[in-house]
């Protein structure tokens, strides 16, 4: 189940006994550099505190805070943190947030106190500690309510925990008020940042406490580290309840907030480095939990349906003023997936797990959401047995109900008399007995250990004469068998006629009738009485046909077409392998076989034999998938044994009704190699290789420039992984994208090219053309351009010599208005302003750049466009 309301975080701590009305802070710490002494760090250190708006108590100005600095709980230095910047309000109320329904308001007073020290590095670190007296009264999840003290506590690591480097305390996200409604789901957001990238992990834990009378008091020669006294059900690891969790890996707090009241909690950042945790940092905050309301969409957190498809759906929630419903009833196959009504019924195509989801809204688009699982399982099926001769005797009620989940456990039958009110029963398989023959309707309500419920009605007939439950009413035999007839009634049977027979007075005799007979049976139970028949038919022989001869395929299973009378069947194979004995069994041959079927009417028996060859299915190997550069080719090699072979798709392939065709595809694709026979089994075979097309590469070597003799150039290729570089002549390093190249005066250009490969082999390649120009650095600019779009002389650009850096780039008209500008090198101005086309004529230019030797170079002229 999920429930979104968000509302701003509040953090509050505690103070001292004077101050009441503080109610929040936080103690960090950031590490500002290497001290004046050897072998020491000087350290910003930084207390928050909060003073509730309503508060009567002394303001914020006047708090003298002193911090203690601890070396294995001993106090080796004092920190008085003055205040700074002043002091700023917050708050909320129900105007913050349109949605809220209740008479609310936050509002807090923020004070920040900062100082830096200097501390000698140590092995055990640090611990930094400010005490006070006392937090504010009445905590609801605290057994002592009154006067409880506070203590504010970080950590600095030591050399012990952390080796190398140095430690800034991580920084909570800043939000530092909240409203959250009783009873009401929330989520709070104390995830952090950390200055030096250290993982952080998220927990609740026990806030400290401090004795009564340290208001304003220096800190104690000895760190004592006491938990608050938190009232059951409340803990540090649980202090709002068990509804309420923190996520370790986010520090988002959610659940279902507790009664209205005030809750201290306290936040623990377990900081880790290179796979270790060497440092830990708390926040200590009361939580208000205040009296309101919101829209908001409540599900239970599964709905178990038992008996069919259909689920009823409905909010759960007391919200007010909800003027809208959205069901998504999580089955995205339906186009009835959705409903807009307050409640609903849909009915399920299948069993199964599925996520249902209700999104409400209010006034000023309010918005409440909720999910729920809901499992269908129509797997419990109630039903019932009742077993009885007539009125006279009970009769016997048997529970037949079958649940595919937990175990049906209980029952409550009403066996439809209506002359009592005794007529019930909640064991499993009860008896009753009725006074006369009669038309009954039986109920019964049955439930399982998964809760699942259901009511089962069925009619019954209570009659004057018993039921005789014969094994069957026609059957065949051999004419020289005996047939055994057994029937489950108890009483007293009597048979006739009296011919063929033995046990004409029990309820299993044994008849051995030479031709068709109908026998007739009598049964009297308690003074009921009843009369049915057998029919019992009569051969002298069977026959039995096991089939016509087969060929199947390797692997695939044949069932035996049997055609014969008789009513037992036993099978035996060459191969040896079992064979059910049915009378048309399954078999799956693995090798030529024949099948010897012997068929049994009593002792009456026939035999038969079929033959089953097996041949080959084609072989399609496709061969392993594979990867080719953009616009290669690459032969597929596969095994065929086969008459035929296709592939497909085969546009992008050569030869494709061979083992072994070449193919080009443009993108990634899924080759099927598909192999018939004509000899031998008909059905085709298919196997699938992958070819992976690797994208292109697109080297690139830069824009084509100029130097001076002895100016070191960067060149910068991109593109792929790879870089090799020709000619060598003046590089660097010519195997890395980026060499320097330095040319002397001797040569006047030189083209360099980079090939750039990819993992997998593929290259492409680029140039650059560099120019050395024999004098002195410069930024030249044409006199004339021709922005016509034949691609010569397009653009009026500076051509920069031995620049490293151009500060600026500009064109103006003749009456001063500037056109272009540009800092990029290798950009320019390609006649246009605002998107209109400059006339021809004279245009002023301006540059200035630095040269690779640090001096500055400007340059004014002018340059003609042309059309």
């Amino acid at each position: 189940m999920k429930k979104f309301f968000f509302i701003v975080l509040l953090f509050t701590c505690s103070l001292p006994v004077t101050a009441r009305h503080v109610a929040g802070g936080e103690l960090f710490y950031e590490y500002l550099g290497r001290g004046a002494a050897p072998s020491s760090s000087l350290y910003r250190i930084t207390l928050r505190l909060f003073r509730d708006c309503s508060s009567n108590g002394p303001v914020l100005e006047i708090e003298n805070v002193t911090v203690g600095v601890y070396a294995n709980n001993l106090l080796v230095n004092t920190l008085p943190l003055p205040l700074i910047n002043g002091i700023r309000t917050i708050s909320l109320n129900t105007t913050n947030f349109s949605c809220l329904v209740g008479n609310v308001r936050v509002c807090y007073e923020i004070g920040i106190y900062s100082a830096t020290i200097s501390l000698p590095d140590n092995i055990p670190g640090y611990t930094l500690s400010r005490i006070g007296c006392c937090r504010v009264d009445r905590i609801s999840n605290l057994s002592q309510p009154l006067n409880v003290g506070s203590n504010y506590v970080t950590k600095i690591p030591g050399t012990a925990n952390l080796t190398t480097g140095h430690n800034s305390s991580p920084q909570f996200f800043i939000r530092d008020t909240a409203l959250v409604c009783a009873n009401k789901s929330f989520t709070l957001d104390f995830g952090a940042t950390d200055p030096d990238g250290d993982s952080l992990t998220y927990s609740l834990c026990d806030a400290y406490s401090a004795g009564n009378g340290s208001s304003n008091a220096p800190p104690a020669p000895t760190l004592n580290l006491n938990p608050l006294p938190y009232a059951f059900p409340y803990s540090g690891n649980f202090p709002l309840g068990s509804k309420v969790n923190i996520n370790a890996n986010t520090g988002i707090i959610n659940g279902i907030a507790p009664t209205q009241g005030s809750y201290v909690v306290n936040v623990c950042i377990t900081e880790w480095r290179n796979g270790k945790a060497f440092a830990e940092h708390r926040k200590d905050f009361i939580l208000k939990v205040q009296n309101c309301d919101f829209i908001e969409a409540v599900l239970p957190e599964k709905i178990i349906q038992c008996d069919d498809f259909t689920v009823h759906f409905e909010n759960q929630s007391t919200s007010s003023a909800i003027t809208s419903y959205l069901w998504d009833f999580g089955d995205p196959s339906s186009p009835t997936n959705f409903s807009t009504n307050a409640t609903v019924n849909y009915k399920y195509p299948d069993t199964g797990r599925y996520i249902a989801r209700l999104t409400v809204k209010g006034p000023k688009e309010c918005v409440g959401e909720a999910s729920t699982v809901v499992l269908v399982y129509p797997g419990f099926k109630p039903d019932f047995t009742v077993k009885g001769s007539c009125h006279l005797n009970p009769f016997q009620f048997n529970d037949a109900t079958v649940t595919k989940y937990g175990v049906v456990d209980n029952w409550r039958w009403d066996f439809g008399d209506d002359t009592t009110f005794a007529d019930t029963s909640i064991i499993r398989n009860p008896k009753y007995t009725y006074g006369f023959p009669s038309n009954k309707h039986i109920s019964l309500v049955v439930s399982s250990s998964k809760g699942c419920i259901d009511t089962l009605d069925k009619d019954l007939v209570v009659s004057g004469k018993p039921q005789i439950q014969l094994p069957f009413k026609d059957t065949l035999i051999c004419d020289i068998d005996t047939l055994h007839i057994r029937v489950n009634n108890p009483g007293v049977y009597s048979w006739t006629p009296n011919i063929n027979i033995v046990g004409a007075n029990t309820s299993s005799p044994l008849v051995f009738p030479k031709d068709i007979t109908r026998y007739i049976v009598t049964l009297n139970d308690n003074g009921c009485t009843n009369t049915d028949t057998v029919t019992v038919n009569v051969l002298p022989f069977i026959r039995v046909n096991a089939g016509k001869d087969s060929v199947i395929c390797a692997t695939d299973a044949i069932q035996l077409a049997t055609v014969s009378q008789a009513l037992g069947y036993l099978w035996t194979a060459s191969s040896g392998e079992a064979v059910a004995d049915i009378k048309s069994p399954l078999i799956k041959p693995s090798v030529n076989t024949s099948y010897y079927v012997t068929a049994n009417l009593g002792k009456c028996q026939h035999t038969d034999t079929v033959n089953i060859n097996v041949v080959p299915y084609p072989v399609a190997m496709a061969g392993p998938d594979t990867s080719i550069c953009f616009g290669n080719r690459i032969q597929l090699r596969s095994i065929v044994v086969g008459a035929s072979v296709t592939w497909s798709p085969a546009a992008s392939l050569l030869h494709a009704n061979t083992a072994n065709p070449v193919a080009g595809p443009s993108k990634t694709t899924s080759y099927i190699l598909k192999v018939t026979d004509t000899i031998g089994c008909p059905k085709p075979v298919s196997d699938t290789i992958m070819v992976t097309v690797l994208s292109p590469v697109m080297a690139n070597a830069g824009r084509d420039t100029a130097v001076l003799p002895d100016q070191p150039l960067q060149l910068i290729a991109s593109g792929g992984q790879l870089y090799s570089w020709s000619p060598e002549t003046g590089l660097t390093d010519p195997s890395i994208f980026n060499p320097v190249a330095i040319l002397d005066g001797d040569i006047d250009s030189i083209r360099y090219r980079v090939r750039v490969s990819n993992a997998g082999g593929c290259y492409a390649e680029d140039d650059i053309v560099v120019r050395v120009y024999k004098k002195s650095p410069d930024i030249l600019v044409p006199s004339a351009f021709t922005p016509n779009g034949d691609g010569k002389n397009d653009i009026l650009r500076p051509l920069t010599l031995g620049i490293t850096k151009l500060s600026y780039f500009r064109v103006y008209n003749r009456w001063g208005q500037l056109l272009f500008s540009t800092n990029e090198t290798g950009k320019g101005w390609d006649g246009l302003f605002n998107g209109a086309y400059q006339p021809s004529g004279t245009y002023v230019f301006s540059t200035e750049g630095t040269d690779y030797l640090g001096k500055t170079v400007f340059r004014k002229g002018t340059s003609v466009l042309i059309r």
